[in-house]
């Protein structure tokens, strides 16, 4: 099999959010790249997370409304859940998404390939041999480079006793492909991807309890934010079961039995999927970086603000650079590496990256919580106002839930937010561009809004912050 020989300015490893980003961006700054993964192009995001989950939880969100919507005079009979069809048109999302990276990689000037890379070491300039896969099965390639950008993402963790076998026990990936709405669904782990999963099956009629080692649902989460999650978990019928670990589960044919170990002894639970969901690890491995020396700690690839590592010419960006995990945290990073490679001043320098949680409620953050600024050392006002007495909210018949702005009681600078309700996850952008500008509350709070939106609550939770709020009563601080 002969082998092509290639020479480009970057070679990125990878191709989900912060992989196909660097590549566009590269080609935007006139630098040839090739971008190499391993699978389908928008890696996890795009093909199995981010994407195919929020079409899910959209439409398990529909249905659910059509169910309940007797209080607001729709009265559909008889609706149901044609699972097949539903995984179709999820399927159809992703397919122009990830056809979109491939034009968009194309019409910037960024070649292309499907296969398995790995860093052999320098020969003068780096070297990635890649070995094709899928499309490009058969076909060897050495690339010569000058930078090479890994942005491989991370996998779910499995926990002992609990080995993923694409049936019984499932990822998060398993899980959004299901045929058929699970009649009972065990959830170990009650971070923001199990809830999230626990969201879209619960609302598509499926008897679901969630397992947690820690005391409370969404660990790292305000306890505030969580408990109207929580609530709203108890209201769906959402067995919740925290300070307990899975212990072991056993096939009973027509299903299966999870052995949880909590205070007051074991219990066992019926299933008839098993969805692990306890965090993600970094795939740095098998990529040829520790030959090269890269520093690596925990399976994370340590850079700096540049998304440099300790190895002049190798960059890392997204997930397996380190926390926070998040898609669009990857695409920035992206973006900073490609600058840098093209020799722009870029440094990763943001101030917030937002956070969205896509249960039910939504959960949204940016910035600090007023517990993380008097740490600092910082005196904090804090301001509050909840969705039900928001007019949009009342209209939307979803109150659940209220807005949180953090200041600092001497400057009045926007320091945090914290939203709880559905339609959190749109409207926490203006809470990041505040933070990212360093407004003040007043800045918030004297740009007019219009009305009747969800965003109002911002503009209410800053007044409240400065005792000023209209549609509430201000408490004294």
């Amino acid at each position: 099999m002969a082998t092509e020989t290639l020479r480009v300015d970057a070679v990125v490893i990878g191709a989900g959010p912060g992989g196909y980003v660097a590549g566009i961006r590269l080609g935007q700054l006139k630098k040839k790249a090739l971008v190499v993964e391993k699978d389908k192009p928008g890696g996890i995001c795009l093909n199995v997370g981010c994407i195919p989950s929020k079409a899910l939880i959209n439409a398990s969100k529909l249905y659910d409304k059509l169910r309940h919507g007797s209080e607001i005079g729709i009265l559909a009979d008889n609706v149901r859940v044609d699972m097949g069809q539903m995984q179709r048109w999820k399927e159809t999302v992703v397919g122009k998404l990830t056809g979109g990276v491939r034009i968009l990689l194309k019409g910037n000037g960024c070649d292309y390939r499907t296969g398995v890379a790995h860093i052999t070491g320098r020969s003068g300039a780096l070297v990635v041999e890649v070995e094709g896969s899928g499309a490009d099965a058969g076909k060897s390639i050495r690339v010569e480079t000058s930078a090479v950008v890994v942005a491989t993402g991370s996998r779910p963790v499995e926990i002992p006793g609990f080995a993923f076998d694409g049936n019984r026990v499932v990822d998060s990936t398993g899980a959004l492909a299901f045929a058929e709405v699970p009649g009972r669904l065990v959830v170990i782990g009650a971070g923001y991807i199990g809830m999230e999963i626990r969201t879209l099956y619960a609302k598509l009629g499926s008897k679901v309890a969630v397992v947690e080692a820690l005391p409370t649902i969404l660990p790292g989460t305000d306890p505030e934010l969580a408990a109207v999650v929580a609530r709203r978990l108890k209201k769906m019928g959402v067995e919740t079961i925290t300070g307990a670990k899975a212990k072991s589960w056993a096939d009973r044919g027509d299903r299966a039995t999870v052995t949880v170990e909590t205070q007051g002894g074991d219990v066992q639970l019926d299933a008839d999927k098993i969805l692990v969901a306890v965090g993600r690890r970094p795939n740095s491995e098998g990529l040829g970086l520790e030959a090269l020396g890269v520093r690596i700690e925990r399976g994370f690839i340590h850079v700096d603000r540049r998304q440099q590592t300790n190895v002049p010419g190798i960059y890392a960006i997204g997930d397996v650079a380190g926390q926070p995990m998040l898609a669009h945290k990857a695409s920035r990073e992206a973006e900073v590496a490609a600058e840098v490679i093209a020799g722009r001043r870029a440094e990763m320098d943001a101030r917030t990256i937002p956070a969205v949680i896509f249960t039910d409620p939504e959960v949204a953050t940016a910035g600090i919580t007023a517990e993380e600024a008097q740490g600092r050392g910082r005196k904090v006002r804090v301001g509050k106002f909840p969705f039900a007495a928001l007019g949009r909210a009342i209209a939307n018949h979803d109150t659940d839930g209220f807005v949180k702005v953090i200041v600092d009681a001497e400057t009045s600078e926007v320091l945090g937010l914290e939203v709880v309700g559905n339609g959190a996850g749109d409207i926490i952008g203006e809470a990041a561009l505040a933070i990212e500008m360093g407004a003040l509350a007043d800045d918030v709070g004297l740009t007019i809004h219009a009305h009747p939106t969800l965003p109002e609550a911002i503009m209410e939770a800053a007044k409240a912050s400065q005792g000023e709020a209209i549609h509430i009563q201000n408490r004294t601080q």
